[in-house]
């Protein structure tokens, strides 16, 4: 029996090692870029990698468009319009780094930018911010959307998917609320998702118009699965995230 409870306690041990998951953490440094400039699929490849993570993208030649997932190391907070959809609004990535992940949201994309980890785990969180193109579009309007103004929101939802393929819960962020519009690296706690293998990512607005949604679909992020920073990813307030 002595001998029965030793064998026992020995699987314990093994499964729980082999169980444990080492945390992926993403900070976007490990990947290649010239001084001011950005990777948004036009080499075809369909995704890129960084410490064994991928996120999507897909790439249209015949268009020049892509949507999913981009990244980029832009540092002009000034830049605006459609030209400056790869720049974060803070001018680098969290706590002053260089490079830093850029979403795009499109209407016409066959799937929503989709990161998939290497086994399922509980993500920590990341920072995001806005992109140039959006936050000057929701400052002042353009040709296409509208100024925000209070009862205006922004709101960036991410939903977690386990290994079975289940949806196991959404958080929402606002991005905008009101004429207060997020310029700064922010802190979005995603531990409540619990245990997942991928994180789709969505954009809503409360300026919507015939073809859909008037606020151009960007979003920024850096440091993913990583420690909430204590100055903040980059200094000032920050906009409280829900679970639903």
């Amino acid at each position: 029996m002595r001998q029965f409870k030793i064998l026992g306690f020995l699987w314990a041990m093994i499964f729980l090692t082999v169980g444990v998951v080492s945390a992926q953490t993403v900070d976007f440094e490990d990947l290649n870029l010239a001084a001011e400039s950005y990777w948004n699929g036009s080499d075809g490849s369909g995704g890129f990698t960084s410490n064994g993570i991928v996120f999507s993208n897909s790439y249209n030649k015949d268009y020049a468009s892509w949507d999913g997932f981009a990244y980029a190391n832009l540092t002009s907070t000034t830049s605006e319009g459609f030209a400056a959809q790869y720049n974060a609004i803070p001018g680098s990535g969290a706590e002053g780094s260089a490079t830093y992940a850029v979403g795009y949201c499109s209407t016409f994309a066959a799937a929503p930018p989709t990161i998939t980890l290497d086994a399922e785990q509980v993500v920590t969180g990341a920072y995001f911010t806005n992109s140039n193109y959006a936050y000057y579009s929701m400052k002042n309007g353009d040709s296409f959307a509208k100024k925000f103004a209070a009862g205006d929101w922004f709101m960036l939802t991410i939903t977690g998917i386990n290994a079975a393929g289940a949806e196991t819960g959404k958080v929402e962020f606002k991005l905008a609320d009101g004429e207060a519009i997020v310029n700064i690296w922010t802190w979005v706690d995603l531990s409540a998702l619990g245990p997942v293998k991928k994180l789709t990512f969505a954009l809503s607005s409360t300026d919507n118009g015939t073809y859909g949604m008037n606020t151009p679909s960007y979003f920024c992020m850096d440091d993913f699965n990583k420690t909430k920073s204590s100055n903040g990813g980059g200094g000032g307030g920050c906009f409280i995230n829900s679970v639903r």
